[in-house]
């Protein structure tokens, strides 16, 4: 098995990351790369995973009976005209003339009892900042892709809220009848500008791709910005890594995008272990031995992944989404609860790879378990930390490519 480091960018800030060496004790001969991402916009924050938001308008005129499968389909606006099925479970025809309906839309759910009104006012702050960052791209087709992709991601939350789905320990991407994982990538690359987004380390995805031809594992220990992660890396390695974008990545998934109502349709189009925080596991002394039992079965999961072989293992050690310090600006792990603002914007983003990391190399001079943790983490962080600052000074320092230097290579693959 293969360890790698990954870091992220997007939006500038920082963040913080911490590894335990448990991933390479337990399982001999991983692999551990490093990788990390950049980004100035889309969702306003930094590194690679997670579900994402969104809304819908209604079109539907009749009632779903599977609410999760295609009846009825139109097509998602998208600045590639990529076309996915999608449901419609209600009556609001006439909505799709305008964009002002659409707000309207979630205020008559609101108070037909069919949407909290928390979500509903969710949904309307999160089409407001969606609508701004599409607007800032100058994309000619601006207003069809506000409206379609919103519609869609309406559609999808309130289809959830209805019928909420539960995740398994080890959820697979939902492709058909309606393609979750498209509409994830339809609904974010509007908010990326290529043109000022990176790509480091390029030639390390191949070795990545011939090692898992070979059935070996690869674990990636990243920073994490924003929700919308998954889809950004996605974006970024479609062109010339299409499989490895599209299948072969697992993210390990925190419960708050597994509930959150506005990021589980994005989620849902993702391959997932499902855990439940060790630090949140008595939030509701309820439900503590129910999410013991999940989070046992998640560990089942992965070791039977592992033994399959050929997977890629997404993690974030430093847990959830980082956040931008309110007066230097760089990013840092904290807690935030469910619900909270979503901020976005149209910008460039960055991800890169280190090479493979070896925990007994680098653990060869400690001299007790404790002394060996503390080295491989502080090395990820080290990597994953120049990774960032080099994806940083390609896109906040407008260096471009020129940012590259001897230890990372930027790339435009997607150019």
């Amino acid at each position: 098995m293969s360890s790698f480091v990954v870091c992220y960018q997007a939006w500038n800030g920082m963040l913080g990351l911490s590894a335990s060496s448990c991933f390479s004790s337990s399982f001999p001969g991983a692999r551990v790369l490093g990788r990390s991402v950049s980004r100035e916009g889309v969702w306003g924050r930094k590194l690679c995973f997670c579900g994402i938001y969104g809304v819908r308008n209604w079109m539907a005129a009749e009632p779903v009976e599977d609410r999760r499968m295609g009846r009825r389909a139109a097509v998602l606006a998208s600045d590639t005209g990529e076309e996915a099925e999608l449901t419609r479970s209600r009556s609001f025809l006439s909505v799709r003339a305008e964009e002002g309906r659409l707000c309207y839309s979630f205020g008559m759910e609101a108070e037909a009892g069919r949407l909290p009104s928390n979500i509903a006012s969710g949904l309307e702050e999160l089409y407001n900042n969606y609508r701004n960052a599409v607007l800032q791209s100058g994309d000619p087709k601006a207003s069809e892709i506000i409206l379609s992709n919103m519609s869609a991601a309406f559609d999808r939350i309130l289809l959830d809220v209805e019928d909420p789905f539960v995740f398994s320990p080890y959820h697979k991407a939902i492709r058909e009848p309606f393609d979750y994982y498209m509409f994830g990538q339809n609904y974010i690359r509007p908010l990326v500008d290529f043109s000022r987004s990176y790509v480091g380390n390029i030639s390390i995805f191949y070795d990545m791709e011939e090692i898992l031809r070979q059935g070996h594992n690869i674990v990636l220990m990243s920073n994490h910005q924003t929700e919308a992660d998954p889809a950004i890396i996605a974006l970024l390695l479609e062109r010339n890594f299409p499989h490895l974008a599209e299948k072969m990545v697992i993210f390990v998934a925190g419960d708050r995008v597994l509930i959150d109502p506005l990021c589980k349709p994005f989620s849902m189009g993702r391959n997932l272990l499902c855990v439940y925080s060790k630090k949140h596991m008595f939030d509701d002394p309820e439900l503590a031995e129910m999410k013991r039992i999940a989070n046992t079965k998640s560990l089942k999961e992965l070791a039977m992944l592992l033994r399959t072989g050929s997977n890629i293992i997404w993690i974030a050690p430093s847990g959830g989404r980082d956040r931008p310090d309110p007066v230097t600006g760089e990013w840092y792990p904290v807690e935030k609860a469910i619900g909270e603002r979503r901020t976005i914007a149209y910008g460039g983003v960055g991800l890169s790879v280190a090479p493979e990391m070896s925990f007994n190399e680098i653990t060869a001079g400690c001299v007790n378990p404790e002394k060996a943790k503390d080295a491989f983490s502080q090395a990820l962080y080290d990597s994953v930390l120049e990774q960032y600052d080099t994806l940083k000074s390609a896109i906040y320092g407008h260096k471009g490519l020129n940012a590259s230097n001897l230890m990372i290579a930027l790339s435009q693959p997607f150019q």
